[in-house]
């Protein structure tokens, strides 16, 4: 197989230098979300001013810089499936990141996961191409090794329950079977999603930290599928909460006070 034939090479004949100098001054914590709703929402809330943009056939895509709990943080909106999501954080650490927080919905293949139930996901199923190209060949590859304890920290601290478990990362949602549905789940799936374990590959290639957490959506777990909160303006408030969430293991990562203190319900 073609996938097999990993080359360990960093340098691409396209390197991301190649299209996108180092932005002086440019945050080392980036936070990117998946939906534009949120993404929107939160811009909104957070304010915040444009440093820096990606650029490819599909338009102009903004990197923002944001204060939050007294950093300085990039957030950019993350682009859906693999492909177009590495790209784009490719180009955003060739302009100065050091350390990625992504989030975003998933699908969920145990029904016991509530709607809008958060997700730390520990290993991602390699059901898609992206991956192959940044670590050698394999079934599975290990997530969040780094971070995860503070982000428990975090959820325990204003609330939050949470579920551990494997995502099956894939690159065609309308091909989630229900043969491959109950495949996965053998193999210890709990979500699926699109991206997971290929930033995971890219960013340990690159030499970059990494946290993914994500929460439930749709649910993929009975005969019939139910896309409960799927849509992006669904249950939008709650979702904004969660998504401050990163923000603040965004701002505890990087090293300084967290913006929400024990006085502060923004995040509960």
């Amino acid at each position: 197989m073609l996938l097999t034939e990993f080359d360990p090479d960093l340098r691409g004949v396209i390197h991301p230098d190649m299209i996108h100098q180092q932005v002086e001054n440019f945050p080392e914590t980036v936070v990117s979300i998946f939906s534009w709703q949120l993404f929107e929402s939160l811009r909104c809330l957070l304010g915040g001013r444009p440093i820096a943009q990606c650029n490819d056939a599909d338009g102009v895509w903004p990197v923002y810089e944001a204060e939050y709990g007294e950093r300085r943080l990039g957030f950019c909106k993350a682009r859906v499936g693999a492909p177009a999501c590495i790209g784009m954080l490719e180009d955003v650490i060739a302009m100065g990141a050091k350390r990625l927080i992504l989030t975003g919905n998933c699908g969920v293949l145990d029904r016991s996961i509530t709607d809008c139930g958060i997700i730390i996901p520990t290993k991602a199923i390699r059901d898609e191409g992206t991956s192959y190209h940044y670590a050698p060949a394999g079934d599975f590859i290990d997530v969040n090794t780094k971070y995860r304890d503070e982000f428990v920290s975090i959820l325990e601290k204003f609330g939050y329950s949470y579920v551990q478990g494997i995502t099956w990362t894939t690159d065609a949602f309308y091909r989630e079977t229900q043969a491959k549905v109950a495949a996965r789940r053998q193999m210890g799936a709990i979500c699926v999603e699109m991206e997971c374990a290929a930033v995971q590959a890219m960013c340990n290639l690159r030499g970059v930290d990494f946290f993914q957490f994500l929460y439930a959506g749709d649910n993929l777990a009975g005969p019939n599928w139910d896309p409960r909160s799927l849509a992006g303006h669904a249950r939008l408030d709650e979702k904004q909460r969660i998504g401050l969430l990163a923000f603040e293991l965004a701002a505890r990562i990087d090293e300084a006070p967290a913006g929400c203190g024990e006085d502060n319900d923004v995040c509960r």
